[in-house]
């Protein structure tokens, strides 16, 4: 087996440097904040939205976002633009830092977790409802990291990079968020109709 000289050795991690930089995830300080208090931020000027099919009252929409959209911002604006009052999503991509979160029911906070660093949504799903008048997103995410390993938890914010495909199914009926002061969230209420 031939040995390698420090010099070579140092100039191979020299040009792994950027590839192992890459392919790290970093995790911030966790905080908790209220569920009113969570924090909004971001765009998506690069989303791309296509009807895919209209049947019965019910579409199909593909949303797609680009490299630095902020994706829970996006599902907002998609919901608002396009009148959107009951819906259900799941989607798949990959993203370069997200801010997840869980719920402490006995502080009835969140627990915000922020990632920074390439990874992929191996799975992310979520709903729309109207909540006093306005379309609410809700949805959790897992996300794969370099080694294998998963995070998971309720979306606040996820930036995409170089894609994520949401596919959303628009119901024809409306669905109400009401808010629940034994937890204080905002929770589907549904009409008990059918």
């Amino acid at each position: 087996m031939k040995k390698l000289g420090l010099s070579a050795i140092c100039l191979a991690l020299a040009l792994a440097g950027p590839f192992l930089q890459a392919q790290t995830v970093t995790e911030g300080a966790a905080h908790f904040v209220a569920p009113s208090q969570l924090p909004q931020s971001g765009s998506a000027p690069g989303m791309k939205v296509q009807l895919l099919s209209e049947e019965g009252g019910q579409k199909e929409y593909a949303v797609i976002f680009s490299t630095g959209d902020e994706a829970f911002s996006g599902l907002k604006e998609f919901a608002q633009k396009y009148h959107v009052t009951s819906a259900h999503f799941t989607a798949i991509g990959a993203i370069s830092g997200a801010t997840l979160a869980w719920f402490d029911p006995g502080r009835k906070m969140y627990k915000l977790m922020p990632f920074s660093g390439q990874m992929e949504v191996a799975s992310m799903i979520g709903d729309i409802a109207l909540y006093q008048g306005k379309p609410a997103v809700h949805t959790h995410a897992v996300l794969g990291l370099p080694d294998g390993s998963a995070r998971a938890g309720h979306v606040v914010d996820m930036f995409v990079r170089p894609t994520l495909e949401v596919m959303v199914t628009v119901d024809p009926r409306s669905m109400q968020k009401r808010f629940d002061p034994a937890t204080d969230l905002t929770l589907i209420a549904p009409s008990g109709g059918q």
